[in-house]
């Protein structure tokens, strides 16, 4: 009997690692299961990890994203780039002969014995090094070439067959089903159906699959996301019960896209999910660059300035949390071994791409949502009396929690900004600056209660700012 209920017990304790990360009440943000606080997604897509980065230099990128603030690092255990007949830098590959089922595995797993090393060993070693850091892993089983009919190395091992998905997700979930720091995404830059060439495709019963595998591994209340081309899983896996929380990806294309009007619309229907961009403008890359026109003084680069006017109006529409990239990085660009993935003619290598002016400033946004109690917030930009902006170069987005205790607006152009303090509660108001680049607060001296106030920025040459108001 006593040995039963042991077993009972790892049994449960096993489903519940499973459990770390979950939806609030009110089916909007991110908690964290084993205390009911608060999760503001900080993630870095750190997509070829598993495939281009030795043990050495795994830890490495670790360590500097863990200091750097960041808490989710999403990668692909089966890699975009060739990652399935290509050798990681042990010389392994997943699989024998492509055959998914037939994993390229060795007995033992010493670092120390080539022979006994093998690539999951290698996936086992990273996914336990960021455990020791408190960083989950935003596992995705496989690239979205394997999958869809689209573009890319692939091949396309899963195409229209549900059942090897299945068998594959099921034996990578087995695997993982004690890893307390696994959050599983599907898809891999697809959508879920599409059209090319005239023909309607439908990749939702092998996403489904994949879905089915890991909670038939790890139970019901796994977190599973979805990591999509264009347009949003709204479009098209609204109504999948495995999925727990929708995301779209603005992209690396223009300058154009608008997702605080994506993820206003997520939040809107029925049933209820969080929404977040899983992929805003990578920093320093191109600016759309699919013509070919590559170097920046044709098009331009995307930069720190980019990356927080489309990452903070995202947060501030009511995004469960944001995503880091550099384009420079989730490649783990180095010349010496891999050609260059659609880089232009800024050549700086991974290492170097680390420390890129927005990696360094984007946990402060982090900060600043963690940074009030009260974390059932509501976009509302009618606190904005002034001109709103009109599109992606000036629109201002302004967030309060529920109770109107606290507000925070984002300015994309350091311009004054007229707020009508009365759709706040009553009482005296604390009205601060906020540096995006920084983090530091700059308080407004003056007693503040009610009425339409002007408030203007410190500091002009400064792009960005956030006015932070607290209710006392």
């Amino acid at each position: 009997m006593k040995k039963m209920t042991l077993l009972t017990a790892v049994f449960a304790l096993a489903f519940s690692l499973y459990a770390q990360i979950g939806v609030d009440s009110t089916q909007t943000y991110l908690v964290t299961k084993k205390d009911g606080k608060p999760f503001f997604w900080m993630g870095d897509t750190g997509w070829e990890l598993f495939h281009r980065l030795t043990r050495e230099e795994a830890v490495y990128y670790l360590n500097t994203r863990q200091k750097q603030g960041f808490n989710v690092i999403m990668a692909v255990a089966l890699a975009e780039s060739n990652g399935i007949r290509q050798p990681n830098l042990y010389g392994d590959v997943p699989f024998k002969n492509l055959e998914t089922l037939e994993w390229d595995v060795t007995p033992g797993n010493s670092p120390d014995n080539t022979i006994e090393y093998d690539y999951w060993d290698h996936v086992d070693f990273v996914v336990r090094e960021a455990a020791k850091r408190n960083l989950y892993i935003g596992l995705l089983p496989a690239w979205g070439d394997k999958v869809a009919y689209q573009w890319g190395e692939g091949p396309m091992i899963f195409n229209n067959k549900p059942d090897e998905a299945y068998a594959f997700v099921r034996k990578l979930a087995e695997r993982y089903k004690s890893q307390w720091n696994i959050i599983w995404i599907l898809g891999g830059d697809r959508a879920a159906t599409y059209e090319r060439n005239g023909r309607r495709h439908d990749d939702r019963p092998v996403w489904r699959a994949m879905a089915k595998a890991i909670e038939d591994t790890c139970g019901k209340d796994v977190f599973i996301t979805y990591h999509p081309g264009w347009p949003e899983t709204s479009a098209y896996l609204q109504h999948e019960d495995w999925l727990d929380m929708h995301a779209h990806q603005s992209g690396h294309g223009s300058r154009v896209p608008q997702p605080w009007d994506i993820i206003a619309n997520d939040l809107k229907k029925t049933p209820k999910r969080p929404s977040m961009d899983l992929e805003p403008c990578y920093e320093d890359h191109p600016v759309n660059p699919w013509d070919n026109k590559w170097t920046r003084a044709e098009r331009g680069y995307f930069d720190d300035y980019d990356v927080r006017a489309r990452i903070y109006r995202g947060v501030f529409a009511g995004g469960a949390g944001a995503t880091y990239g550099h384009h420079q990085v989730w490649q783990f660009l180095d010349t010496t071994r891999n050609a260059p993935i659609w880089t232009g003619d800024i050549l700086i290598g991974w290492r170097r791409a680390l420390t890129a002016n927005a990696a360094g400033h984007i946990h402060h946004l982090k900060d600043l949502m963690l940074s009030r109690p009260d974390f059932n917030r509501t976009t509302d930009s009618t606190l904005v009396v002034s001109d709103r902006g009109n599109d992606y170069r000036d629109i201002i987005i302004a967030t309060r929690n529920q109770k109107a205790t606290y507000a925070m607006v984002y300015l994309p152009q350091p311009k004054p900004v007229q707020i009508d303090l009365n759709k706040l509660s009553s009482g005296r108001k604390k009205v601060s600056w906020f540096n995006p680049t920084t983090g530091k607060y700059h308080e407004i001296k003056g007693r503040y209660t009610d009425g339409v106030q002007l408030f203007t920025p410190p500091d002009r040459e400064q792009k960005d700012w956030v006015l932070v108001i607290d209710v006392k």
